[in-house]
């Protein structure tokens, strides 16, 4: 027990110690250092929610009225940071600051993190994360992987619906034939992906990760607003839809 604790408290001084030098390194070699000082204190080593104000200073960074070049490298920054850490609190922290990206910034951040997986793996992609370092910890990591599959089908949905379905109305309602039985499928592997992020084990418990938990919650709402507004459009149009359409509703 006693071994245990002293792991732990030695890993966070190590993670502590990396944190630092990697700051020290952005002063002295960044041509973005303030910008990269605030990603790495938001998704530092430690194992408590990011300061609001670290999170703000990169929300301003990928806003619509800085140039592509900044959010480019925002975006980077944040991949970099995912790929190269093995510590769940540094995987999570990065994952939450992408998700309320998405939910609060203008939806230019969407697009140049789609354009970004385009030309290089990713960012999102994190079924290889693990964090060995405790029972506790591997049941974060099995958290992790789930909530970062949850972000990528939410960017796909995106990229499918043309809109964010958590930021605006829903437009299932009016939407005709063909586009609805492209875009419900969306939805509804989007919810999929909803109901995988429930926790097990210690990860229940977790207060970073009931915080990411409670973001999926509220927009699981809206996504199943979204495929009951489509599917009812789909029940009405069915018998004036042309066989082949038809087939496709069924399935």
């Amino acid at each position: 027990m006693a071994g245990g604790s002293t792991n732990n408290s030695l890993r966070k001084y190590l993670g502590s110690i990396k944190d630092t030098t990697t700051i020290s390194l952005a002063k002295v070699n960044s041509d973005y250092k303030e910008l990269d000082i605030a990603i790495v204190k938001a998704t530092n080593h430690v194992e408590r929610p990011a300061k609001e104000r670290h999170i703000r200073a990169i929300f301003s960074a990928v806003s619509a009225t800085r140039p592509r070049a900044d959010v480019a490298y925002c975006i980077h920054a944040l991949a970099r940071r995912l790929s190269k850490t093995h510590n769940w609190a540094v995987a999570l922290k990065t994952l939450i600051v992408i998700h309320r990206a998405l939910r609060e910034v203008d939806t230019t951040f969407h697009e140049e993190l789609i354009n970004y997986g385009r030309s290089r793996s990713h960012v999102l992609n994190m079924s290889h994360f693990r964090d060995d370092s405790s029972a506790s910890a591997w049941d974060y990591s099995a958290w992790i992987r789930a909530y970062s599959l949850f972000l990528e089908e939410r960017l796909e949905c995106f990229r499918v619906l043309k809109y964010d379905v958590e930021t605006e109305r829903p437009r299932t309602k009016e939407l005709d034939t063909i586009d609805l039985l492209e875009q419900l499928p969306a939805l509804q592997q989007l919810l999929y992906r909803v109901l995988g992020c429930q926790p097990e084990g210690g990860a229940v418990h977790n207060h970073v990760i009931q915080i990411a938990l409670s973001m999926v919650a509220s927009e699981s709402i809206k996504i199943y607003n979204a495929i009951s507004d489509g599917t009812v459009n789909l029940v009405d149009k069915f018998f004036e839809m042309q066989r082949n359409d038809a087939v496709k509703a069924l399935d």
